[in-house]
């Protein structure tokens, strides 16, 4: 294999193996209704937030939150900062939760618990949602992304 095909293959490689999370993340929110919507188009809610965060937190922690949105809200298998959905108020995260768990199941059906006002109080959903409130995505901005511009860059120069 000439010098160059390698150089333009393992380029590929590496610019596959960097896109293929964020792919992957906007085909599962495709399939979950969300259009495909890429974070950085989606701006946090600003809606008020009457609970209080710090509670939240060990309210996140203690019912399992963090297995599957992680510990940010970007990570894990379903991961919700930048798609902010049923986080839009509090009051729609409340409804979410109760409907789940009130009406077996609501469409689109996900895996994720019910939470009844018999297992979570409202004031602990609120609290809940006021910590979730507080992440922000860490994700740079691909123009920040050196190591991504330099591969295109040379894909680039390659096609020359």
């Amino acid at each position: 294999m000439n010098c160059h095909l390698k150089s333009r293959l393992q380029a590929a490689a590496i610019l596959i193996g960097l896109l293929s999370p964020l792919m992957m993340l906007d085909a599962q929110e495709g399939a979950r209704g969300g259009g495909g919507v890429s974070p950085k188009n989606v701006p946090a809610p600003t809606s008020p937030v009457t609970g209080n965060p710090t509670a939240g937190k060990q309210l996140y922690y203690s019912f399992g939150c963090y297995a599957c949105h992680g510990y940010n809200g970007e990570t894990g298998a379903r991961a919700f900062v930048g798609r902010w959905g049923n986080l839009a108020t509090e009051q729609s995260f409340i409804t979410f939760l109760r409907g789940r768990a009130n009406i077996a199941p609501i469409p689109p059906s996900t895996s994720m618990p019910n939470f009844s006002e018999s297992s979570m109080s409202d004031k602990q959903a609120k609290d809940i949602y006021a910590y979730i409130r507080t992440f922000k995505s860490t994700a740079p901005d691909l123009k920040d992304a050196s190591a991504l511009n330099a591969i295109l860059e040379a894909a680039r120069q390659e096609k020359k």
